[in-house]
């Protein structure tokens, strides 16, 4: 499909409440139920081929297949390592979560807080699940992943050394719940290897679907410790970490036990009378299980003996389990940075309680089309996707006293972590927002972005999954504009706006984009192929085809044939001049870079159709070459273009007479009577 007809059905899909936490997406494929009950007909425990108990689903480099890291370790299901496992013993708690040999104490942070809540729990690891009743070697659990709810299977076959568990397992040996759900974390980023490395505030919106704040310590503002308790009575997660200076400091551990560069769990935040003055407290949990803070107002320390016996009572456990008190004084001087997720997102700067209203958007930075780099980059900047927000009422009982409208936005860039084995490092991302001057729906040029002023930046753009800023502007249209640092990086990336009032948000039209938005080094390598009449046909483009995938070593093709050169020109060419002009050729070098990242191609058909494909283009060993590849999505794209606009009242039905039959044949090349 086009950009355009993908972001509809995604939009479709959202009203269907298609992503929801009630109707989630199955991942793979894999319907739990269904593979459930399979099994139990069969009498056969289930085995997961999409993340298979081998070397690969461990990982890629320290922990890929035959790595020292991975000698000895053998796969086993929870009732080989003991003789009445449970999923969850007496309660999910904080308590269940140590880290074993995998550096992803940022996700067990994130799921030591989950515990706090069991209603958000609950959602995350459905609750049903046991070893005894319907045990089938299957369980599944539920993540928000770039936009939507996800529902991912997995066997529990775990990874073990020596017969225990390699990586997260709960004090309890017995107990399971934690580890299969690092599991199903680890198949939905590729492999456990993955999970290394990484922000809390990852794991908490993956748990939660919410929005994160980012707090730097040694600026915090005047009433954090009041957030703080606000977020933590309305179940918000907490996290924070000590800035490591180099990487020889990662996991140091600090005279008073704590650690650099480790996430910790950030679970609760009292106030209480010490010698009769008020004192400010914070309740942190090391994943590991241990090693604690040994300052003021740890377990066993002295100050515990000068409050009451109720306050005592109340807050202070003394066990070597990882959790410890600090007060609020040392916490700010002696951790870095505090992260704080907004679950529905709740308005946690004011005080009233109240809900944002969220709004999101997919799009797309593409080499030679909308990749245009940041701000620094004239030529190509306005050619970034464009969002437009109309922000209508203002904030009530603003704490500055000044009118206006409060709103986040999040930009995020997708599958980081599933690139990391293929040596990828994250793009540095930011956005910018500008007055909206345009007319409805009219993506803003040169012109207009290049004499004006941002009204607001991101903070900064950095290699990180999401950059997110809160904002407070004057009620009126602003156009946001999210792009990469460098210009010709391709990337996905999801847009997130939340606003305290009702805000109307929606996406600016970039399909039709006028010539002076066309990337001067592409123009004028067009120009070079086309000649003076800057129109290429059907021959020249065959030759400027294979001039391009000739340099691609991971494209399997023996050239363009003329075929599809002709079928390429008759499908796009827009004037019927039989040659493809700029605009024309710029469209189809955006297909093309998106058929060349497919990892998500937008197409959906079911197996018949799958088959019907491969039969005609495949060749004997079932391999497509690039050529019969890009020629099959065109007319494909086409063909699902041509039914959306045919469709009446979303029935999923088309009528045709028989002149519009013969001409759907002749344009579609006769794919539409082979699928048929």
């Amino acid at each position: 499909m086009t950009s355009t007809a993908n972001r509809l059905a995604r939009q479709q899909d959202r009203e269907q409440g298609i992503g929801t936490n009630e109707k989630t997406v199955k991942f793979s494929q894999q319907d739990y139920e269904t593979l459930r009950k399979q099994c139990l007909k069969s009498g056969r425990l289930f085995e997961d081929n999409c993340f298979p108990a081998e070397p690969t689903s461990l990982g890629y480099n320290e922990l890929g297949p035959g790595s020292p890291k991975t000698k000895g370790v053998v796969w086993k299901r929870p009732k080989e390592l003991c003789s009445n496992p449970k999923f969850i013993v007496d309660g999910a708690t904080r308590m269940d979560i140590c880290q074993g040999a995998l550096g992803d104490c940022w996700l067990l942070a994130a799921i030591a807080s989950l515990t706090l809540d069991q209603q958000i729990l609950a959602r995350v690891v459905p609750q049903e699940q046991s070893f005894t009743e319907g045990y089938a070697g299957i369980f599944h659990f539920q993540f928000w992943q770039f936009g939507e709810w996800v529902d991912v299977v997995i066997d529990d076959r775990l990874p073990t050394r020596n017969g225990k568990l390699l990586f997260v397992h709960s004090a309890v040996g017995s107990e399971f719940w934690s580890a299969l759900l690092e599991k199903a974390y680890a198949k939905l980023y590729g492999s456990y290897e993955a999970l290394s490395s990484g922000n809390t505030i990852e794991g908490f919106e993956d748990f939660t679907g919410g929005i994160a704040e980012v707090y730097t310590l040694d600026k915090a503002p005047p009433k954090l410790f009041q957030i703080m308790q606000k977020a933590l009575s309305l179940g918000s997660l907490l996290g924070c970490s000590i800035k490591k200076k180099n990487s020889a400091e990662t996991e140091a551990i600090t005279a008073l036990k704590l650690v650099k560069g480790h996430a910790y769990s950030v679970t609760g935040a009292e106030e209480v009378h010490f010698q009769g003055k008020p004192v400010q407290l914070v309740r942190m949990r090391n994943p590991w299980g241990q090693v604690e803070w040994t300052g003021p107002w740890c377990d066993g320390s002295s100050e515990w003996n000068h409050i009451s016996k109720d306050e005592k009572s109340k807050l202070n456990h003394a066990a070597d389990d990882g959790e410890f008190w600090m007060s609020y004084s040392d916490f700010i001087k002696q951790f870095s940075r505090l992260e704080i997720c907004n679950l529905t997102p709740d308005t946690l700067m004011s005080d009233k309680v109240g809900h944002w209203k969220h709004y999101q958007y997919e799009g797309m930075w593409r080499v030679g089309s909308t990749a245009g780099g940041c701000q620094n980059f004239s030529d190509t900047f306005s050619s970034n996707p464009q969002f437009v927000v109309r922000l209508e009422d203002v904030d009530d009982d603003p704490l500055d006293g000044k009118d206006g409208c409060t709103f986040l936005v999040g930009l995020m860039q997708k599958d980081g972590r599933q690139q990391k084995r293929l040596g990828r490092n994250l793009e540095c991302i930011g956005f910018s927002i500008y007055k909206y001057k345009g007319q409805r729906n009219v993506h803003l040029g040169p012109d207009v972005l290049l004499r004006q002023r941002p009204v607001a930046t991101s903070s900064s753009f950095i290699p990180t999954r999401e950059v997110c800023n809160r904002f407070k502007l004057p009620p009126g249209e602003y156009a946001i504009v999210p792009s990469t640092f460098q210009p010709d990086k391709n990337g996905s990336f999801l847009l997130r706006v939340f606003s305290e009032k009702h805000a109307a948000a929606r996406y600016c039209v970039t399909e039709e984009l006028a010539e002076s938005d066309v990337d001067p080094h592409f123009k004028e390598l067009f120009k070079q192929s086309a000649g003076n009449d800057m129109e290429v046909s059907a021959f020249e483009l065959v030759e400027i085809l294979d001039k391009v995938v000739s340099h691609r070593s991971d494209i399997k093709t023996d050239g363009f044939s003329l075929e599809t050169g002709r079928l390429i020109v008759s499908l796009l060419d827009k004037d019927e001049s039989g040659k493809m002009g700029l605009m024309e050729f710029h469209l189809l070098w955006s297909k093309i870079q998106k058929y060349l990242h497919f990892s998500s191609p937008g197409f959906h058909v079911n197996s018949a159709v799958l088959q019907s494909i491969v039969s005609r283009y495949s060749d004997a060993q079932y391999v497509i070459d690039f050529d019969s590849f890009v020629g099959c999505l065109i007319k494909l794209e086409m063909l699902f273009k041509m039914f959306k606009t045919l469709e009446r009242a979303d029935t999923g039905k088309i009528e045709l007479d028989m002149q519009q039959v013969c001409k759907t044949i002749t344009k579609t090349a006769g794919l539409l009577v082979f699928l048929v």
